[in-house]
């Protein structure tokens, strides 16, 4: 839970006693006139630990729209800010400042702007007691000591289901992690478990089932608490535009998918024995957006995705399974939102968000069923571009008119999943939905990593010479080769984003580079050949592939040492 922190201007009584948390009180002036509050902050300690916190920061302007701003504010103790997001911030003393960045500098009469930070601390952390927004003091939203549990779910569930928590470690994936030469230094991290097939349910080859997951995960719990890490990943007709992940149910069997796949697993994690286990459920990935980008006259369009557009087998079984799984107090739904390379031009952003909203409100399910969303899942978009952003311009020429961002409004992870979820909010999602970002395998470090920008030659030389992300097209997807892991899994660590994880165990095959027979259902795909050259999906480039990989889900050592090689942080 969040502790937000309470506060009122000395001057000004709210009326009717405490307003409910995040919303802009009225206040009674001196005079007894009604005055509108100038401006609200909303103070958020989202995890907290002996020698530190993370905070979320949101404030409303109520005031003349400004083309700058600077927040203030004072510490009781000695709490120290160690690193910060969305905003410059600086502390003397105990008194801290938040400056806008130049991309979040305006804030228009009723607008906000959100930012956080880490801080260090000793002994006690008191909230602060008042803001300043530009000089002016700001009435303080009046949550209480401790936010209640998240309006927008089922009862009991907290606003952050990774704050505070360990994350289960799946002991196969690390077995397999420890085994390859310097595997140990990552094999610890948690990871997600896929329920790819229904055969997955009961373990497949002898292997782990979902029951034998979560016992584990009890067993690694103690007496804190734990995040299990699902992906819900076997629809009818699945992964309609690509081959490799091709799945076992074909195009029409939405009710074997229903009472087969969905039912069996929500009759699990609805056993009473797993209660005390916060479960995370990644609900099927690379699905709906294909209704979007690859149907009807779409130069992407495939006949695959056509049919399950047309069936609506997509929609229902994502509505299905957040309404059964949703039920269950301690499971939290993210809802898989592509990535930036993929929903992030005009034309798909807001359908998207449209479409992922009919889906979480047919058979049966609501808005109150999704928790949140989860960007870049499986992929290799870089988390945040530092040598280049989406307003720059080169001798007069925009960077969204480089070959490689294609007036795509947004060049890496972190930007598009805080903007795809001010998006679903304002379509009807819940305000207080997280997401969450899969940071597995885009940390593209090691010695292709460029230290700054690229020349000012031309927009393409300033770009590409800048990127981390050294795909040689955005829509590459397969065993891409020079990739490595990124940001190591942690919770709360930007404004809006519940966790970076490692929802795909680094090390499995995306597909196969060539045809290997199999009784998985998973097909060839010529985007994991390292020969292929391309189509309209990948801007007929070659595929980046590495060579040698076997079937989606099977282990990829080269890939894995390679993730190693080029990890960022480096390990």
């Amino acid at each position: 839970m969040s502790r937000t922190r309470t506060a009122l201007l000395a001057s000004l009584v709210l009326l009717g006693g405490a307003t409910t948390t995040g919303t802009a009180a009225a206040a009674i002036a001196p005079d007894a006139g009604i005055a509108a509050v100038p401006c609200t902050v909303d103070y958020k300690v989202q995890n907290q630990w002996d020698t530190g916190f993370t905070a979320a920061v949101t404030v409303t302007n109520n005031g003349a729209a400004k083309s700058s701003w600077a927040v203030k504010w004072s510490y009781a103790g000695n709490q120290k800010v160690t690193s910060g997001w969305n905003a410059k911030i600086s502390q003397s003393g105990t008194a801290v400042t938040a400056a806008n960045e130049t991309y979040n500098a305006s804030l228009a009469t009723g607008g906000s702007v959100s930012f956080g930070f880490n801080a260090s601390y000793s002994g006690t952390s008191a909230l602060p007691t008042s803001f300043t927004l530009d000089g002016v003091t700001c009435n303080v939203d009046d949550g209480g000591p401790t936010d209640p549990p998240d309006p927008g779910g089922p009862s009991g569930k907290v606003d952050n289901p990774y704050a505070g928590a360990k994350v289960y470690v799946n002991p196969e994936w690390s077995a397999k992690a420890a085994a390859e030469t310097g595997g140990s230094r990552i094999s610890n991290q948690p990871t997600g478990v896929w329920l790819d097939r229904i055969a997955a349910i009961n373990g497949v080859n002898g292997g782990m089932g979902l029951r034998a997951h979560l016992d584990a995960a009890l067993a690694q719990k103690g007496s804190g608490e734990e995040v299990v890490q699902l992906v819900i990943y076997d629809l009818p007709g699945r992964d309609c535009a690509a081959l490799a992940s091709n799945g076992e149910l074909g195009p029409t069997e939405i009710d074997k998918y229903k009472t087969q796949f969905i039912d069996p697993i929500a009759a699990i994690l609805a056993d009473s024995k797993y209660s005390s286990l916060r479960i995370v459920t990644t609900i099927e990935i690379d699905s709906l957006p294909n209704l979007v980008t690859n149907t009807g006259s779409r130069a992407t369009a495939t006949p695959a995705c056509d049919t399950m557009l047309a069936n609506g087998n997509y929609v229902k079984g994502v509505g299905y399974a957040l309404a059964k799984l949703g039920a269950i107090p301690n499971v939290y739904n993210y809802i898989d939102a592509g990535h930036h390379g993929w929903l992030g031009w005009d034309d798909n952003f807001a359908p998207s968000a449209t479409l992922f909203q009919q889906a979480a409100t047919s058979e049966g399910a609501t808005v109150d069923d999704v928790h949140g969303f989860i960007t870049n899942t499986a992929n290799y978009s870089a988390l945040k571009e530092n040598n280049f952003t989406i307003n720059d311009t080169v001798n007069g020429t925009s960077v969204r008119q480089s070959k490689w961002v294609d007036w795509n409004r947004y060049v890496d992870e972190l930007s598009y999943a805080q903007a795809f979820r001010n998006q679903l909010a304002s379509i009807g999602f819940n305000s207080g939905i997280g997401m969450l970002i899969d940071t597995s395998r885009n940390g593209w470090g090691g010695t292709a990593r460029p230290t700054g920008p690229g020349a000012m030659t031309s927009v393409d030389t300033y770009v590409d010479g800048g990127r981390y992300d050294r795909r040689i097209h955005v829509g590459n997807w397969c065993n891409q080769s020079g990739a490595g892991l990124g940001e190591r899994p942690q919770a709360a660590p930007a404004a809006g984003i519940d966790a970076y994880v490692w929802m795909k165990p680094p090390g499995e095959s995306d597909g196969s580079s060539s045809a290997i027979p199999n009784d998985e259902g998973k097909g060839f795909d010529r985007m994991c050949d390292p020969t292929y050259t391309g189509n309209a999906r990948n801007g007929n480039n070659m595929s980046g592939a590495l060579p040698n990989a076997p079937l989606s889900g099977h282990w990829f050592s080269a890939q894995f040492q390679q993730l190693m090689t080029n990890a960022y942080p480096p390990l």
